[in-house]
């Protein structure tokens, strides 16, 4: 998911987008422990997406 995407997103949009992204990391790392995922670049994918779902959370709650 790209900047430009999360930037259009509204506050609850990014609430439960935030939510179903966590969900599926778990699911990911738990998958990965058991047996490797053919590519394991795909957790650092949704882990920066998290990190940029957050980080437009915040910057938003702290502008209103």
């Amino acid at each position: 998911m790209k900047q430009e995407e999360i930037t259009k997103l509204s506050l609850t949009d990014l609430k439960s987008r935030i939510g179903s992204t966590e969900e599926q990391l778990l699911k990911m790392k738990i998958s990965h422990s058991v047996t490797p995922m053919e590519n394991p670049m795909q957790i650092r994918v949704i882990r920066k997406t998290i990190a940029r779902l957050k980080t437009e959370l915040g910057k938003r709650e702290t502008q209103a």
